[in-house]
Protein backbone atom coordinates (compact mmCIF):
# COMPACT_ATOMS: atom_id res chain seq x y z
CA UNK A 1 0.00 0.00 0.00
CA UNK A 2 1.70 3.14 -0.70
CA UNK A 3 1.76 6.33 1.61
CA UNK A 4 2.29 9.02 -0.98
CA UNK A 5 0.55 9.75 -4.28
CA UNK A 6 1.14 12.77 -6.36
CA UNK A 7 -1.85 13.53 -8.68
CA UNK A 8 -1.49 14.98 -11.99
CA UNK A 9 -4.31 16.25 -14.94
CA UNK A 10 -4.66 17.61 -17.93
CA UNK A 11 -1.34 18.47 -19.27
CA UNK A 12 -2.70 18.84 -22.68
CA UNK A 13 1.11 18.12 -24.20
CA UNK A 14 2.37 21.59 -22.56
CA UNK A 15 6.07 20.13 -21.95
CA UNK A 16 7.64 22.87 -19.75
CA UNK A 17 4.92 22.86 -17.04
CA UNK A 18 4.81 19.01 -16.89
CA UNK A 19 8.54 19.17 -16.42
CA UNK A 20 8.11 22.14 -13.52
CA UNK A 21 5.51 19.90 -11.80
CA UNK A 22 7.85 16.96 -12.10
CA UNK A 23 10.60 18.90 -10.67
CA UNK A 24 8.56 19.75 -7.23
CA UNK A 25 10.37 17.74 -4.57
CA UNK A 26 7.18 16.12 -2.91
CA UNK A 27 5.86 14.77 -6.53
CA UNK A 28 9.96 13.42 -7.49
CA UNK A 29 9.31 11.68 -4.23
CA UNK A 30 6.03 10.26 -4.29
CA UNK A 31 5.70 6.83 -4.88
CA UNK A 32 3.06 6.80 -7.62
CA UNK A 33 2.58 9.32 -10.07
CA UNK A 34 -1.29 9.33 -11.07
CA UNK A 35 -2.11 11.36 -14.35
CA UNK A 36 -6.22 11.13 -14.49
CA UNK A 37 -6.31 11.73 -18.38
CA UNK A 38 -5.90 14.46 -21.17
CA UNK A 39 -2.14 14.10 -21.75
CA UNK A 40 -1.46 15.27 -25.22
CA UNK A 41 -4.02 17.10 -26.92
CA UNK A 42 -2.24 20.17 -27.36
CA UNK A 43 1.26 21.77 -28.84
CA UNK A 44 3.71 19.58 -27.55
CA UNK A 45 2.04 15.77 -27.68
CA UNK A 46 5.04 13.79 -28.40
CA UNK A 47 6.99 15.10 -26.35
CA UNK A 48 4.73 14.57 -23.42
CA UNK A 49 3.92 10.97 -23.78
CA UNK A 50 7.61 10.17 -24.61
CA UNK A 51 8.07 12.16 -20.59
CA UNK A 52 5.48 10.16 -19.29
CA UNK A 53 6.51 6.75 -20.61
CA UNK A 54 10.04 7.89 -19.55
CA UNK A 55 8.58 7.39 -15.83
CA UNK A 56 7.97 3.64 -16.55
CA UNK A 57 5.87 1.72 -13.80
CA UNK A 58 5.97 4.38 -11.36
CA UNK A 59 3.61 6.50 -13.48
CA UNK A 60 0.02 5.41 -13.83
CA UNK A 61 -1.91 7.09 -16.81
CA UNK A 62 -6.00 6.85 -16.90
CA UNK A 63 -7.77 7.53 -20.30
CA UNK A 64 -9.25 10.88 -20.63
CA UNK A 65 -11.63 12.20 -23.42
CA UNK A 66 -9.26 13.59 -25.08
CA UNK A 67 -6.73 11.05 -25.18
CA UNK A 68 -9.73 8.96 -26.63
CA UNK A 69 -10.64 11.42 -29.34
CA UNK A 70 -6.91 11.72 -30.27
CA UNK A 71 -6.31 8.01 -31.12
CA UNK A 72 -9.35 7.33 -32.85
CA UNK A 73 -8.51 10.86 -35.34
CA UNK A 74 -4.70 9.33 -35.64
CA UNK A 75 -6.56 5.90 -36.91
CA UNK A 76 -8.53 7.86 -39.05
CA UNK A 77 -11.60 8.31 -37.67
CA UNK A 78 -13.69 11.55 -38.74
CA UNK A 79 -15.32 12.79 -35.37
CA UNK A 80 -16.12 16.41 -33.70
CA UNK A 81 -13.51 17.83 -31.19
CA UNK A 82 -13.38 20.32 -28.85
CA UNK A 83 -9.91 22.08 -30.14
CA UNK A 84 -8.88 22.70 -33.54
CA UNK A 85 -4.93 21.20 -31.93
CA UNK A 86 -6.19 17.87 -31.90
CA UNK A 87 -6.04 17.08 -35.60
CA UNK A 88 -2.33 18.61 -35.66
CA UNK A 89 -1.64 16.63 -32.96
CA UNK A 90 -2.64 13.53 -33.87
CA UNK A 91 -1.00 13.92 -36.98
CA UNK A 92 2.50 13.74 -35.08
CA UNK A 93 1.85 11.01 -33.14
CA UNK A 94 3.99 7.74 -33.85
CA UNK A 95 2.33 3.99 -33.61
CA UNK A 96 3.74 3.78 -30.14
CA UNK A 97 2.25 6.76 -29.13
CA UNK A 98 -1.21 5.85 -30.45
CA UNK A 99 -0.71 2.73 -28.87
CA UNK A 100 0.02 3.91 -25.99
CA UNK A 101 -3.49 6.03 -25.89
CA UNK A 102 -5.66 3.59 -26.97
CA UNK A 103 -4.44 0.91 -24.01
CA UNK A 104 -5.22 3.72 -21.30
CA UNK A 105 -7.09 2.57 -18.48
CA UNK A 106 -10.19 4.28 -17.20
CA UNK A 107 -11.08 4.33 -14.53
CA UNK A 108 -7.99 2.77 -12.23
CA UNK A 109 -8.39 2.20 -8.19
CA UNK A 110 -5.32 1.94 -6.26
CA UNK A 111 -4.58 1.50 -2.05
CA UNK A 112 -3.29 4.12 -0.53
CA UNK A 113 -2.44 4.18 2.79
CA UNK A 114 -4.83 6.43 4.96
CA UNK A 115 -7.73 6.30 2.13
CA UNK A 116 -8.10 2.81 1.26
CA UNK A 117 -8.99 2.18 -2.31
CA UNK A 118 -9.20 5.57 -4.36
CA UNK A 119 -11.07 5.51 -7.46
CA UNK A 120 -8.94 7.39 -10.15
CA UNK A 121 -10.70 8.74 -13.13
CA UNK A 122 -11.21 11.72 -15.62
CA UNK A 123 -14.52 13.18 -15.67
CA UNK A 124 -16.55 10.71 -13.26
CA UNK A 125 -16.21 6.99 -12.48
CA UNK A 126 -18.48 6.20 -15.32
CA UNK A 127 -18.10 8.32 -18.20
CA UNK A 128 -14.18 10.24 -19.18
CA UNK A 129 -16.18 13.25 -20.55
CA UNK A 130 -19.19 13.44 -17.97
CA UNK A 131 -19.12 16.86 -15.85
CA UNK A 132 -19.09 17.45 -12.39
CA UNK A 133 -18.11 20.86 -10.27
CA UNK A 134 -17.55 22.11 -7.11
CA UNK A 135 -20.62 22.99 -6.63
CA UNK A 136 -22.57 20.15 -8.47
CA UNK A 137 -25.77 19.28 -6.31
CA UNK A 138 -25.84 16.27 -4.26
CA UNK A 139 -28.13 14.75 -6.41
CA UNK A 140 -25.85 15.01 -9.60
CA UNK A 141 -23.09 13.16 -7.63
CA UNK A 142 -25.23 10.59 -6.04
CA UNK A 143 -25.93 9.70 -9.82
CA UNK A 144 -22.50 9.91 -11.18
CA UNK A 145 -21.02 7.73 -7.88
CA UNK A 146 -24.16 5.26 -8.07
CA UNK A 147 -21.91 2.55 -9.44
CA UNK A 148 -19.02 2.90 -7.07
CA UNK A 149 -18.42 0.09 -4.29
CA UNK A 150 -19.01 1.38 -0.72
CA UNK A 151 -15.59 0.50 0.09
CA UNK A 152 -14.10 3.48 -2.41
CA UNK A 153 -14.81 6.67 -0.09
CA UNK A 154 -12.02 8.72 -2.26
CA UNK A 155 -12.19 10.07 -5.92
CA UNK A 156 -10.13 11.67 -7.72
CA UNK A 157 -11.39 13.29 -11.07
CA UNK A 158 -10.02 15.77 -13.89
CA UNK A 159 -11.56 17.20 -16.97
CA UNK A 160 -12.81 20.86 -15.28
CA UNK A 161 -9.63 22.19 -15.55
CA UNK A 162 -9.90 23.71 -11.91
CA UNK A 163 -8.82 22.42 -8.31
CA UNK A 164 -11.00 21.10 -5.54
CA UNK A 165 -11.10 19.42 -2.52
CA UNK A 166 -14.98 18.71 -1.17
CA UNK A 167 -17.08 16.09 0.97
CA UNK A 168 -19.82 14.38 -1.12
CA UNK A 169 -22.17 12.93 2.24
CA UNK A 170 -19.16 11.58 3.38
CA UNK A 171 -17.16 10.83 -0.04
CA UNK A 172 -13.74 12.76 -0.14
CA UNK A 173 -13.61 14.35 -4.06
CA UNK A 174 -10.65 16.02 -5.15
CA UNK A 175 -9.53 17.67 -8.46
CA UNK A 176 -5.98 18.06 -9.13
CA UNK A 177 -7.00 20.96 -11.66
CA UNK A 178 -5.01 21.42 -14.68
CA UNK A 179 -1.11 21.50 -15.53
CA UNK A 180 -1.38 22.59 -19.13
CA UNK A 181 -4.15 24.86 -19.24
CA UNK A 182 -5.51 25.80 -16.16
CA UNK A 183 -8.44 28.14 -15.44
CA UNK A 184 -7.96 31.34 -12.90
CA UNK A 185 -4.92 31.44 -12.81
CA UNK A 186 -1.14 30.19 -14.38
CA UNK A 187 0.83 27.77 -12.97
CA UNK A 188 0.48 24.03 -13.31
CA UNK A 189 -2.13 22.37 -10.97
CA UNK A 190 -1.57 19.18 -8.54
CA UNK A 191 -2.60 17.42 -5.77
CA UNK A 192 -0.72 15.31 -3.51
CA UNK A 193 -2.23 12.37 -1.20
CA UNK A 194 -0.29 11.54 1.85
CA UNK A 195 -0.56 9.82 4.42
CA UNK A 196 -3.95 10.12 4.98
CA UNK A 197 -4.27 13.92 4.07
CA UNK A 198 -4.91 15.76 0.95
CA UNK A 199 -3.38 18.76 -0.42
CA UNK A 200 -3.23 21.31 -3.47
CA UNK A 201 -0.76 22.58 -4.66
CA UNK A 202 0.56 25.27 -7.77
CA UNK A 203 3.94 25.26 -9.09
CA UNK A 204 4.54 28.51 -10.51
CA UNK A 205 6.11 29.25 -13.72
CA UNK A 206 7.49 32.09 -15.75
CA UNK A 207 4.72 32.62 -18.18
CA UNK A 208 6.55 34.91 -20.96
CA UNK A 209 9.55 32.15 -20.89
CA UNK A 210 7.05 29.20 -21.11
CA UNK A 211 4.76 30.75 -23.95
CA UNK A 212 8.57 31.41 -25.82
CA UNK A 213 9.85 28.16 -25.50
CA UNK A 214 6.30 26.23 -26.32
CA UNK A 215 6.71 28.60 -29.69
CA UNK A 216 9.89 27.76 -30.54
CA UNK A 217 9.69 24.03 -29.62
CA UNK A 218 6.34 23.12 -31.10
CA UNK A 219 5.88 22.94 -35.07
CA UNK A 220 1.39 23.39 -34.47
CA UNK A 221 0.51 26.65 -36.64
CA UNK A 222 -1.33 28.36 -34.10
CA UNK A 223 0.94 27.68 -31.53
CA UNK A 224 1.45 31.34 -29.92
CA UNK A 225 -2.57 31.91 -30.12
CA UNK A 226 -3.07 28.75 -28.16
CA UNK A 227 0.17 28.98 -25.70
CA UNK A 228 -1.29 32.75 -24.98
CA UNK A 229 -4.50 31.72 -24.33
CA UNK A 230 -3.92 28.88 -21.79
CA UNK A 231 -0.50 29.00 -20.68
CA UNK A 232 -1.51 32.86 -19.28
CA UNK A 233 -4.72 31.09 -18.00
CA UNK A 234 -6.59 33.38 -19.89
CA UNK A 235 -10.21 32.14 -19.09
CA UNK A 236 -11.03 32.67 -15.03
CA UNK A 237 -12.66 30.09 -13.24
CA UNK A 238 -16.30 31.80 -12.91
CA UNK A 239 -16.11 31.90 -16.37
CA UNK A 240 -15.00 28.47 -16.98
CA UNK A 241 -17.80 27.50 -14.19
CA UNK A 242 -20.82 29.14 -16.30
CA UNK A 243 -19.49 27.52 -19.36
CA UNK A 244 -19.70 23.84 -17.50
CA UNK A 245 -22.36 24.47 -15.32
CA UNK A 246 -25.14 23.62 -17.47
CA UNK A 247 -23.59 20.42 -18.90
CA UNK A 248 -23.54 18.99 -14.90
CA UNK A 249 -27.36 18.81 -15.12
CA UNK A 250 -28.11 21.81 -13.14
CA UNK A 251 -31.32 23.46 -14.03
CA UNK A 252 -33.49 20.42 -15.11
Amino acid sequence: MMRSVAVLSDIHGVLPVLEAVLAEPAVAAAERIVVTGDHAAGPQPTEVLDLLAALGERAVLVRGNADRELAAVARGASIEVPDEVVPWAAAQLAPKHISLLEQLPHPVTLEVQGFGPVHFCHGTPRDDEEVVLVDSRLERWTEVFAGLPAAVQTVVCGHTHMPFVRLVDRRLVVNPGSVGMPYGRPGGNWALLHDGAVSIHRSTIDVEQTIERVVAESSYPNRRQWAEYFIRSTASDAEALTVFGPRDGRGK
